[in-house]
């Protein structure tokens, strides 16, 4: 069963940089609302479509450096990387589906 992998800043460029699929983040924070009612879509995605797209996850308390660098203003922020390179964005809610469409966009 694949769940999203915790993503830091010492990990962040091998294993987003380096995938060689589309890679969704879920920026987040405990005291975050919005971030916990997204997180079972986040783990569902990761689970289903994990062959296809790898998903993680950065606690944007723990990671400020990578808030900054990807100039996170709101949470929840999903970004969706290819080659290294960010291709979408949704901030806030979103359904599923949504994000599933966006993801194979991109695939």
């Amino acid at each position: 069963m694949e769940i999203a992998i915790t993503l830091t800043e010492s990990n962040f460029d091998r294993e987003v940089n380096n995938s060689d699929k589309p890679v969704l983040v879920d920026f987040w924070a405990e005291w975050c609302g919005p971030c916990k009612l997204i997180a079972p879509l986040i783990d569902e995605i990761a689970r289903e479509k994990g062959d296809a797209v790898k998903v993680g996850k950065v606690n944007i308390d723990e990671n400020q450096n990578l808030s900054f660098k990807f100039n996170i203003r709101a949470i929840p922020t999903l970004l969706i990387f290819k080659n290294g390179q960010v291709r979408d964005q949704v901030t806030g809610m979103t359904s599923k589906k949504d994000l599933v469409g966006r993801i194979e966009a991109l695939a």
